[in-house]
C-alpha cells in the first residue's frame, strides 16, 4: 500500500468535518496495516501521550518500541477502523483486528475496541487513548470464523461485522 500524498495529509487538519474525519480514519487504517512502526510514529507529535489498554507511555521512542513489539508478536495482522464520532480536533474510532499470536502457539485472536484521538493544529495526533478486548477465534484459536479470512488489508472495508462481533 502506498503512503498518502503530502497534500492529503496537509488538508486533514482540525477542525474536522465528517468527510475529513472519515478520511483521517481510513488514512490511519492504511498506515497501521503497513505494520511499519517508523512510518506510523511520524503521524504523532513528538510528545504524544498514549494509553493502550494497561500501557501508558509518551513520545516517539516509546511509541515506536511499543509498535515494533506489538507487530513482532501479532503475525498476519489485519485491521479495520471506522469513524465513531468527531468534534473539532478529536475523533473517536471503533476498530476490529485479527492476528496470530506468536507468543501463544500462533492461535488466532481478534480484538474489538474504541480509540479516542486528539490532534494538534497541524493534524498530528497528540493523544491516543485505546481500550479493547481480545477473543480467541474458533475452537482453541484455530481461526474458524475469522472476519477477514483470505482478505488483503485494502479489502476489509467491504466486510459486514456482525453485532456481537464474534
Amino acid at each position: 500500500m502506498t503512503s498518502q500524498p503530502a497534500t492529503t495529509a496537509q488538508r486533514l487538519v482540525p477542525p474536522f468535518t465528517e468527510a475529513t474525519a472519515r478520511e483521517k480514519v481510513k488514512v490511519a487504517q492504511a498506515l497501521w496495516n503497513t505494520r511499519d512502526a517508523q512510518k506510523v510514529v511520524q503521524t504523532y507529535t513528538p510528545n504524544s501521550v498514549w494509553r493502550n489498554r494497561s500501557h501508558f507511555f509518551v513520545g516517539h521512542t516509546s511509541i515506536r518500541q511499543f509498535l515494533q513489539q506489538k507487530w513482532a508478536r501479532e503475525k498476519s495482522y489485519i485491521l479495520r477502523k471506522e469513524l465513531f464520532t468527531f468534534q473539532e480536533n478529536t475523533i473517536a474510532v471503533q476498530f476490529w483486528y485479527e492476528y496470530q499470536d506468536s507468543m501463544d502457539s500462533m492461535k488466532w485472536k481478534q480484538c474489538y475496541g474504541i480509540e479516542h484521538w486528539t490532534f494538534d493544529e497541524e493534524g498530528k495526533m497528540e493523544k491516543r487513548m485505546m481500550s479493547g478486548n481480545y477473543v480467541l477465534i474458533g475452537k482453541d484459536g484455530n481461526g474458524e470464523g475469522r472476519w477477514f479470512e483470505g482478505l488483503d488489508a485494502d479489502e476489509v472495508d467491504g466486510i459486514v461485522i456482525p453485532e456481537g462481533h464474534c
